[in-house]
């Protein structure tokens, strides 16, 4: 609708409309079925490993962080997120890309894998960074604080 409407054609009819929303989604089935039936060597695969690694280098921890700790802090947060991202994104690029050797993965781990030690490195700056900054307000600690406390499903009753 957009791509059509707004940028191809404004003057459509509704009619020539859902014609080619038709033909688009015929497009896209074909090509779907194409790469079901031969896919790129394992791009599929990579591409979620990598999609689940730059996951877990940037909000794992900082999610984790900020349900369990009422003292996180926003700059540890951020710092956290940008150097866990960066530094797996950055391997990523660099070994897919840039033409980098498998001989030389960092302790051996692949792009596939980096995630891991990327979470780690989320962790690690967002304490250190926590460790130097001021606390959360206290509105903050509390609601993080009321988070642990479950409400609205009435008393426990004994059946």
């Amino acid at each position: 609708h957009d791509l059509m409407k707004k940028i191809i054609n404004p003057d459509i009819t509704d009619q020539q409309e859902v014609m080619w929303a038709r033909v688009a989604s015929f497009g896209s089935l074909v090509v779907a079925a194409y790469f079901g039936i031969n896919p790129p060597s394992a791009f599929i695969a990579k591409t979620v490993a990598f999609a689940f690694g730059l996951a877990a280098s940037s909000f794992f921890p900082t999610l984790l962080l900020g349900i369990f700790s009422k003292k996180m802090s926003r700059e540890g947060a951020i710092a956290g997120m940008v150097c866990g991202i960066g530094f797996t994104f950055g391997y990523i690029v660099y070994f897919q890309f840039l033409g980098g050797d498998a001989s030389e993965y960092l302790l051996g781990i692949s792009p596939e894998g980096i995630g891991t030690l990327g979470m780690l490195v989320n962790f690690a700056v967002a304490l250190v960074v926590n460790s130097f900054s001021p606390e959360p307000p206290t509105e903050v600690q509390a609601m993080v604080e009321q988070i642990h406390i479950p409400s609205g499903a009435g008393e426990a009753v004994d059946h």
